[in-house]
């Protein structure tokens, strides 16, 4: 399996990211949210393993253009996942799908120490 990065091609921080990861001779695959689409099971496996209120990015600009009654209803991962799903800019980015781990966010710090650990790959 290859590493895979799912974000928004305009986001920043996926253009750090997938710089960071060009510069470290990294090949990967890109999926963009805004072209490709949410698959909801991939979706729903990360919010599995990270926890849906890391996936769901509340600090983004779309979150908080969100009416208050989109926000207040989610409480738990299944309207998270609802709401992520039809508002892909909710989702935290990028996320990465590693051979030998996965990774939400970008930290330059982390995702170094996690190359020299072989865990970027």
């Amino acid at each position: 399996m290859a590493m895979k990065v799912y974000g928004i091609k305009n986001c920043d921080t996926v253009k750090k990211a997938r710089k960071f990861l060009e510069e470290a001779g990294i090949d990967y695959s890109f999926h963009d949210y805004k072209k490709d689409g949410v698959d909801t099971e991939k979706l729903t496996a990360f919010v599995g393993e990270f926890g849906w209120d890391t996936v769901l990015n509340k600090r983004g600009t779309t979150w908080r253009k969100l009416d208050d009654e989109i926000k207040e209803s989610v409480t738990d991962a299944v309207s998270a996942i609802e709401v992520m799903t039809e508002n892909p800019s909710t989702i935290k980015r990028p996320i990465v799908e590693g051979e030998a781990k996965n990774f939400v966010g970008f930290d330059p710090v982390a995702w170094e120490m996690a190359l020299e650990l072989g865990e970027l790959k």
